[in-house]
């Protein structure tokens, strides 16, 4: 699914489309969404102004003027592209951002376990965002701050770095690659790391997650820019998807199991 880089990468390339421009219309083909989408949004929205395009965690938010915001979640395969009024509807485009300069914003989802929900007021107070934790690219985000978090409590590593409350926005990609080059073992106990092994892994989740967004994303199987074309960052995976193969570093065999019903990899000599 996307993850916070193609997310990001997602926002960038429409915030040049959006800024300033109104949005006429919010067309909805298919409200039955992860949770239906209201029949009343398209008339809150048509006509009011775009402010901004801005993200938290793996959402879009579209600020809109009179204080009301639009949430978007890309789900697990949907994805945003801007197209002309004349481009052809094409299977799964299930809802249309029409702004006032004739573009359109289009929403494709196949599997449609994303989502969209209109908010007024703040967007930070909508039970989706309430009680997310910190952006992984923040100043807020530290090796002290996760190595508080993590006193005393025995759930694997990989599986409290993915969790959303600690973090926002580090999947299974890009946890399994900070992991590698941290050196830690994505099974070991979080309570059991020392504070400057935890320092090494924020530096390392901030480095793999820049990267990332500078390269456009990751494409594995859905995943495509607002401009049609694929992210590249998968083209650099260390570990990821590589299992039974050697590692770059140290030439052993990469090793899979399976935490928290996702797959990892990771290197029996360089992970501890």
């Amino acid at each position: 699914m996307p993850e916070l880089p193609e997310v990001e990468t997602t926002r960038r390339g429409l915030a040049p489309h959006c800024a300033g421009r109104a949005l006429v219309r919010l067309k909805v083909r298919e409200p039955r969404l992860r949770w239906r989408v209201s029949d009343a949004l398209p008339t809150q929205a048509a006509g009011r102004r775009i402010e901004s395009v801005g993200r938290r965690g793996k959402y879009l938010v579209l600020a809109l003027e009179g204080e009301f915001n639009l949430l978007l979640h890309l789900g697990m395969s949907g994805h945003v592209r801007v197209v002309s009024a004349r481009q052809p509807v094409k299977p799964h485009d299930h809802v249309d951002f029409c702004l006032d300069d004739g573009a359109i914003l289009r929403f494709n989802d196949p599997r449609r376990f994303g989502s969209l929900h209109g908010i007024e007021g703040p967007a930070e107070g909508h039970p989706l965002l309430a009680g997310l934790g910190p952006e992984p690219l923040s100043e807020a985000f530290t090796g002290a701050r996760l190595h508080r978090t993590a006193q005393g409590r025995r759930v694997p590593i990989k599986s409290l770095i993915m969790d959303s409350h600690v973090v926002v926005g580090v999947g299974n990609i890009y946890a399994t690659e900070a992991l590698y080059r941290a050196g830690i073992h994505p099974a070991r106990a979080a309570g059991r790391i020392a504070r400057a092994r935890y320092d090494r892994l924020v530096a390392a989740i901030k480095a793999v997650l820049a990267e990332a967004i500078e390269a456009g994303g990751t494409t594995l199987r859905d995943f495509s820019r607002t401009d049609g074309l694929p992210g590249y960052f998968a083209q650099t995976l260390d570990v990821y998807g590589r299992g039974g193969e050697p590692c770059h570093a140290c030439g052993r065999m990469l090793r899979s199991i399976r935490l928290g019903q996702r797959a990892t990899v990771y290197c029996p000599r360089c992970q501890r």
